[in-house]
Order: C-alpha cells, then sequence, then structure tokens
C-alpha cells in the first residue's frame, strides 16, 4: 500500500509538481493501479510462447534511395550539404 508520504517523495524524485490538495487524489489512484496489477497477478495463462514460433521478419533488400539533392529539396534550411536545424540551446 501506497502511502501519502511515498507520493510526495516519488513526485520529488519525478521533478513534478503535486500540491498538498492533489496528494490524497494520487494516493489513492496509484493504489488503485497497484490493485489492478494484483488481479493480472491471478490471471492464468502461458507463460511463454510457442516454441513453434521462428524470426518472421523479412531479409533486407537493398533499393534505391534518394539523392543527396533529393532529400534536401525539402528541408528548411540547408548548410554545406546537410539539413540545418535551429540551435537547442
Amino acid at each position: 500500500m501506497i502511502t501519502e508520504s511515498d507520493i510526495e517523495h516519488i513526485a520529488e524524485l519525478a521533478d513534478i509538481g503535486i500540491s498538498k490538495d492533489e496528494v490524497p487524489e494520487f494516493t489513492t489512484q496509484f493504489n488503485a493501479i497497484l490493485d489492478y496489477f494484483e488481479v493480472l497477478d491471478t490471471v492464468e495463462g502461458e507463460s511463454a510462447p510457442d516454441a513453434g514460433i521462428v524470426n518472421v521478419f523479412r531479409d533486407d533488400e537493398p533499393r534505391p534511395g534518394l539523392s543527396q539533392e533529393e532529400a534536401l529539396a525539402n528541408a528548411g534550411s540547408t548548410e554545406n550539404g546537410f539539413i540545418k536545424a535551429p540551435r537547442v540551446m
């Protein structure tokens, strides 16, 4: 069972702002989620996939691609043959 102090600790670790008024609601919701996991633990079923399953991926087959000019044709901005993106920081 998750307590309100656990929720406050998790919120601090996740760096999300939860007000004191929201803590009881989150505690109830969190415990409800954990209750669902307990229900799932009681479900019986096969524990592993059928051993007859094999790799279903297709083989890679090289195909012609775009030229550099075609690849850059719709780029908003280019520089020295590369797509130029805005600075992030």
